[in-house]
């Protein structure tokens, strides 16, 4: 008789691997490692106490060797005080918590950069809530977060599950006087001994804080602003198009005439067209990096060392506002260019760390365009210059001038009910469950993970004041969230309102589609809250443990989002402008990537996106060096 095991053909084939033939893709070998499911691969893995009897016995033989890396963590306590230490019972607890992410590489713990859980942990030791024989490993008090925040982000309300020592009354105030006033501890209370925060939680809160001056249309100028126009036409689509930037048609002419006009007006012959070369046609390709990561390029958080409480002058508390004036100037800003000389006032007018830079970006473009040009530093103005040689001191001054009073002509700006119901609109695009490849990083469309579920994306009704600049407040509630991809969600949603695009690009970009969407400056995000209904009904009922809560702790919530969370927000943009640096390049940014935003749709960037490599799409996309499988927003 033949030997059955023999693959003679696809059935014995079939036969002799298990009859799992049919899942052999083509190139590959049945002794090849395979993909397990999720049960199988928990099942091969080890038990928490093989876990941490592995890592200890790795960090023994690293010790062994001498290179123990360096570590911001606690370092192991001498074994004599280990022995001397009384023992004490560790219970499993929630603890509910709020931070400012300004100056922090983000929430988890890493042993070689400032994050949040790592001062929460150094905190817990020294208050005594956690033993000094578990000081050396977070792993041993079993620290697991409800939800990662990516660099710089804020929370006023996250929760993180471990095991402590809470005996006594007054942990709560131990820990938070170890802790820099940019964390507080809201609450400690038991929870089951089985409880995980990530697991438990239902869904969560977030909230996005945006000038609205991010909704104006880019410069008509700018290389978007003049694709828009042309692909509108092309597409015959200059009614719709038209139509859909309708109630801020006008904005653009009203600055040109009214506060640009006087300054180009005094400039000599030589200097205006130089200067609007720089202001219109930068090629910004080579500026801060594709992916508009501002907050990277930038990290304005940088001048807010962590710990520092930043504060406005009296007056400059929030107010809502009232009213819309004509075109979307407000009137209160003073912005009379006319009034006075706004090349001389120049280097009082443009503010935010990135000015000089910025300008000396604009005077490199200049150059590139006409290499025979010179720049000549002379002061006084008594030597007639050559031809083709202009003054460099009286070309900066110029473009700052006119920078300024771009950019105070963005802050006058106050967003129209109109336009903030364009806002809504696009927000609820995403309620619903949608796929969210393109709103995060590394994951393809058949990607499971990449599905998602908001309940509701709402805009503020009122929109608030602070420091003369109008902003929006955006509130997203969803189950889960991806690296970025609130950011992106924010970025798409702005995209299409402020460049007038059909609506109907958000939608297919949920399909097996490449969209490249860039995310908006980590600046503007917060976490609210995360949501334990089903816990609190069920299991804390069941088992008589507290709901976990944030509602009792309102006001000391409250207080904390204005003092630490809000005025760093609004501080930093004050400083730094990211927000109108993040859209003025994105609005330069000389490439096809972002013309799907035009009439034309994502047809105008397949076929740069086929010709791409995987290498410098994968640079493109993410300039963070962060674990893609963690962290939200």
């Amino acid at each position: 008789m033949a030997n059955e095991s023999a693959p003679h053909d696809n059935g014995d084939k079939k036969r002799k691997w298990g009859g799992k033939a049919k899942n052999l893709q083509h190139g590959s070998h049945p002794n090849k490692k395979r993909n397990m499911g999720r049960k199988e691969h928990f099942r091969t893995q080890l038990d928490r106490r093989g876990r941490n009897e592995a890592e200890q016995s790795k960090r023994k033989e690293q010790d062994q060797k001498g290179d123990q890396e360096d570590s911001i963590l606690p370092s192991a306590f001498p074994k004599e005080e280990l022995e001397a230490e009384e023992r004490r019972p560790k219970r499993k607890v929630a603890v509910m918590i709020g931070y400012s992410g300004t100056g922090y590489k983000g929430m988890q713990i890493d042993k070689k950069q400032k994050t949040i859980e790592g001062d929460l942990f150094t905190a817990f030791v020294a208050a005594g809530a956690i033993s000094k024989a578990n000081a050396d490993d977070p792993k041993k008090s079993a620290l697991v977060r409800c939800a990662r925040t990516d660099k710089g982000v804020h929370a006023a309300g996250n929760v993180i599950s471990l095991k402590l020592i809470i005996e006594d009354e007054d942990i709560v105030e131990k820990i938070n006087s170890q802790l820099s006033p940019q964390i507080r501890v809201w609450g400690i209370q038991r929870t089951t001994g089985s409880f995980s925060c990530y697991q438990a939680c239902d869904s969560r809160w977030y909230e996005y804080l945006i000038p609205t001056h991010s909704f104006l249309p880019p410069h008509p100028s700018s290389f978007l602003g003049k694709k828009l126009e042309e692909f509108a036409e092309a597409k015959n689509d200059v009614e719709g198009y038209r139509k859909r930037q309708a109630e801020v048609a006008q904005f653009w002419p009203d600055v040109e005439e009214k506060f640009i006009k006087s300054i180009l007006d005094t400039l000599d012959d030589s200097i205006r067209p130089l200067v609007e070369e720089a202001l219109y046609t930068v090629d910004a390709t080579d500026a801060a990096g594709p992916d508009l990561d501002i907050d990277t390029a930038e990290d304005v958080s940088q001048t807010l060392p962590a710990g520092e409480v930043p504060s406005f002058a009296p007056g400059e508390s929030i107010v809502t506002a009232e009213g819309h004036a004509e075109n979307g100037i407000s009137e209160p800003v003073e912005l009379d260019a006319g009034s006075r000389n706004p090349v001389a006032d120049s280097e009082v007018m443009l503010s935010g760390i990135a000015a000089d830079a910025e300008v000396q970006e604009a005077i490199s473009s200049i150059q590139k365009q006409d290499p025979t040009l010179t720049l000549d530093d002379q002061t006084d103005g008594s030597v007639p210059l050559p031809n083709n040689t202009v003054n460099k001191p009286t070309l900066e001054a110029a473009i700052k001038a006119l920078k300024r009073a771009y950019m105070d002509a963005k802050k006058a700006y106050r967003i129209s009910p109109e336009r903030q119901a364009r806002v809504q609109e696009a927000l609820d695009i995403y309620v619903g469950t949608r796929k969210y490849h393109n709103y995060t990083v590394q994951k393809s469309f058949k990607d499971r993970s990449a599905q998602r579920f908001i309940k509701s994306f709402q805009v503020a009704p009122k929109p608030i004041i602070i420091n003369d600049t109008e902003w929006l407040s955006l509130k997203v509630h969803g189950q889960s969230f991806m690296m970025h991809q609130i950011r992106k969600m924010v970025g798409m949603a702005a995209l299409t309102v402020r460049c007038g695009t059909d609506p109907e690009i958000m939608r297919e970009s949920f399909n097996d589609v490449t969209v490249r969407i860039p995310k908006v400056p980590g600046l503007g995000l917060l976490l609210e809250r995360p949501v334990f209904e089903s816990y609190n009904d069920k299991q804390a009922a069941q088992h008589g443990r507290e709901k976990i809560d944030f509602n009792k702790f309102t006001k000391e919530i409250e207080d904390f989002k204005e003092r630490e969370i809000y005025q760093r927000i609004f501080r930093e943009e004050a400083q730094g402008n990211q927000f109108n640096t993040f859209f003025t390049h994105l609005d330069n940014y000389r490439d096809p990537t972002f013309l799907y935003l035009t009439s034309g749709g994502i047809e105008c960037t397949k076929s740069k996106h086929a010709n791409k490599s995987a290498q410098k799409n994968d640079e493109w996309e993410d300039s963070e060096d962060e674990d893609v499988e963690g962290g939200e927003g």
